[in-house]
């Protein structure tokens, strides 16, 4: 059972699957949305393909940086993203994109290793995760006008 190892957070977003999935697929707007509010990001690593790296540093508004070592377990094109976070707090994120009417049910589900990882992260990535498909929905307004 994972559901106390779980955060899970789903949206409709006014995007089609495809749009969506390009916004992952692609290091320049992965780049711009990425992380809650005010973070930044600089990329080192990304390829995205099935086992493929992804290293990158968020840079928060305060200055802090922070080292993330991933990699791409699975890769459906506009279906499913399946991303594990190599380095503490260590995750297994998933996310589904299904066509609903004219956009896409996101659903973001991160399992952590253990219930205590999960409880201490929800208390901020809840927000955060909110934050991030926020400023996905804001990065696919702006390419798509």
């Amino acid at each position: 059972m994972t559901d106390d190892r779980m955060l899970r957070t789903s949206r409709n977003l006014p995007f089609t699957p495809k749009e969506v999935y390009s916004a992952f697929a692609s290091a320049e707007l992965l780049a711009l949305w990425w992380g809650p509010d005010g973070f930044t990001n600089t990329f080192e690593v990304f390829e995205f393909t099935a086992g493929g790296r992804w290293k990158f540093v968020m840079h928060s508004p305060d200055g802090a940086d922070y080292l993330n070592d991933s990699f791409f377990e699975e890769l459906v094109p506009d279906t499913k993203i399946v991303i594990h976070h190599d380095c503490p707090p260590n995750f297994k994120l998933t996310i589904s994109l299904t066509p609903e009417g004219d956009g896409t049910r996101l659903t973001w589900e991160q399992v952590f290793d253990n219930a205590e990882t999960a409880h201490a992260v929800k208390k901020r990535a809840g927000l955060a995760n909110e934050q991030n498909i926020d400023r996905l929905t804001t990065v696919l307004r702006e390419v798509s006008n």
